[in-house]
């Protein structure tokens, strides 16, 4: 088994893949009214239902009158498009379309815009027991923030035993036993200008299927216990710039104590790799010996990250230089034997 599949380099702390299955209405108004501008229209607190998609409906096909393949599980927003549409229809014609859209089972309906509701649309909602909001932001904004705000609820999360610091824009994560100095790594970064994310418990989130966020926990945000010393307030110390509140891990540092008998990466052609939340993100073992400066090493790594980023690995280039020595060497002896001048 390689490095990168062992079960003991890959985040052996990692705790199981969490995900938010449904948000209660009333919940999804309390955290997001202000961002939203959202004022009820509807009594929230007659209602159980709740939401659990990101995905959203503008339901302007149900209210012509054909909902084949009408998507009843998510948020339905009534815009301007489909208030003008109802207001060239007859009294009749109108309750007749809202009255198909309010028997599907759906989370709720709002009305961007600040628009007010179509004649006959709160008797029919409330009848239902659909909640109807109304929001003051634009349909196109207000789509793009509330998608943004789902998408943020329901990302997959879990939590990781380490230590996150931005190191030169570069996201490193380390982690390893108990005790080993991620504390003390994340702490001698911060002295070198570095900024700290998250100490001891990391919460990670998985956003638009490729990225991880990491972030720390609310009330420690600021704080690092130190072992002989207690806890400390980084950004007390060393200012606001030493600390940042989230930061995309972009790769994994492990710490492990040196072994003799183990063969550590020499050259760096063998790109090892694990997974958190089900993406794949590099990762690098470094040996633990007393005297060794960790702190130098992770910049090193965060630099070595960008270079490859931006095409270079020198790793190959090295390979490839010591094959065209290799190659000239073997030519020359090669004209050396075949010359008997």
């Amino acid at each position: 088994m390689s490095d990168s599949q062992k079960p003991s380099d890959n985040l052996s702390s990692l705790q199981g893949r969490v995900q938010q299955e449904r948000l209660k209405i009333r919940d999804f108004y309390e955290k997001s009214r202000d961002e939203l501008k959202l004022h009820p229209l509807t009594p929230l607190d007659d209602t159980d239902r709740d939401i659990g998609t990101t995905d959203i409906s503008r339901p302007s096909f149900v209210l012509m009158g054909y909902d084949a393949h009408f998507p009843k599980d998510r948020i339905q927003i009534l815009g301007k498009a489909e208030v003008s549409y109802l207001k060239t229809l007859s009294r009749e014609e109108s309750r007749k379309a809202l009255a198909n859209l309010c028997r599907f089972d759906i989370p709720c309906i709002i009305l961007s815009r600040s628009l007010d509701p179509p004649d006959d649309l709160l008797e029919l909602a409330t009848a239902n027991k659909i909640p109807v909001l109304q929001s003051e932001l634009p349909t196109t904004d207000f789509i793009q923030v509330v998608a943004s705000i789902l998408n943020e609820q329901f990302s997959p999360f879990t939590s990781v035993h380490g230590t996150l610091v931005d190191v030169y824009g570069v996201g490193l994560l380390f982690t390893g036993r108990s005790g080993i100095g991620k504390s003390e790594c994340g702490l001698d970064l911060v002295e070198r200008g570095h900024r700290l994310v998250a100490d001891d418990v990391v919460h990670v989130k998985e956003r638009h299927k490729s990225v991880l966020i990491g972030r720390g926990v609310e009330l420690a945000r600021s704080f690092m216990e130190i072992r002989g010393i207690g806890i400390i307030d980084v950004q007390a110390m060393y200012g606001i710039r030493s600390i940042r509140a989230q930061k995309r891990i972009e790769l994994q540092v492990v710490l492990k104590e040196w072994e003799a008998a183990k063969d550590f990466e020499r050259l760096g052609l063998e790109e090892k790799e694990t997974m958190i939340l089900g993406v794949k993100i590099p990762m690098v073992i470094v040996p633990i010996i007393p005297g060794k400066n960790i702190s130098v090493i992770a910049e090193t790594i965060a630099l070595n990250y960008l270079v490859k980023a931006y095409g270079y690995n020198p790793a190959e280039h090295f390979s490839d230089n010591l094959l065209e020595v290799l190659r000239r060497k073997a030519n020359l002896e090669r004209l050396a034997r075949d010359d008997p001048e």
